[in-house]
């Protein structure tokens, strides 16, 4: 972890009209992104008047800065998101552990059979791991569910690193009317997924009977970030763990459910 200012280069919104809740935004940061080693890692903004600072999952990364992308959900993000160019911004980096890719160099896991599962923000961190593919040589599918074409985003980013799209929205209105597990039944052969987004979403792509593995990204409502306040913690076949610490990334095999 370490604790970098970096500089706010432009805001991009991608949904929405800018007036409302829910909205989404591409942030282009420049500053010190060496902490940051491996996709689906994030970042702790603290923000202006905030007690707390905002966990956002690192989009992509460079040698001279980062991406992110922000949901507009509250007071923090609002005024994170209306931030002009120019604006200096505390980060604390490198923070969580991002998806693990050593099992593609081992032959654990077969790149043609690689399917990436985002739902609404949470394609994300997805970007950068199909970046992180395509260094590797292995074109990925992306499934992307939305609730509708008006709330779909980064699309054509997935499409530009060789990725074959697909999108499902609620309402029909893009692609397959239905969810990203309609995406991911359609596709067997695809059975092994990297998968981030709300916790219903997960939870349903963890059931699918044909995955033979996976890693899925949590989100959670962080107050410390490292892993001292336990504020975050998720129930594993090793015990509680902290998705922020231990986290945001957990393999489909230590993944419990809580009966609801």
């Amino acid at each position: 972890m370490k604790k970098t200012d970096f500089t706010l280069k432009s805001v991009r919104r991608l949904t929405g009209d800018g007036n409302a809740a829910g909205d989404v935004y591409e942030l282009v940061l420049s500053g010190d992104a060496s902490d940051i080693s491996a996709p689906g890692q994030f970042v702790h903004i603290a923000l202006p008047g905030r007690f707390l600072r905002r966990p956002v999952s690192v989009c992509c990364w460079s040698a001279e800065g980062i991406t992110l992308l922000v949901k507009e959900a509250g007071a923090g993000t609002a005024d994170l998101v209306r931030m002009g160019p120019g604006t200096r911004l505390d980060l604390l980096t490198g923070l969580g552990n991002g998806f693990d890719l050593t099992g593609l160099d081992t032959g654990r896991t077969v790149p043609g059979r690689i399917i990436l599962a985002g739902g609404g923000i949470g394609i994300a961190p997805l970007y950068g791991l199909a970046a992180a593919l395509r260094e590797r040589g292995i074109i990925s599918m992306a499934a992307l569910g939305f609730r509708s074409a008006a709330d779909a985003f980064y699309l054509d980013e997935f499409a530009a690193l060789g990725c074959t799209v697909s999108a499902a929205t609620e309402d029909g209105s893009l692609g397959v009317r239905g969810f990203v597990t309609d995406l991911l039944t359609a596709a067997p052969e695809r059975d092994y997924v990297f998968c981030c987004g709300p916790s219903p979403m997960l939870r349903a792509v963890h059931a699918l009977p044909h995955l033979t593995g996976g890693q899925f990204s949590f989100e959670a409502r962080m107050a410390c970030g490292f892993g001292a306040c336990m504020g975050c913690s998720l129930p594993t076949a090793d015990g509680m763990k902290r998705i922020c610490k231990d986290g945001p990334v957990f393999t489909r095999e230590e993944i419990l459910w809580q009966e609801t």
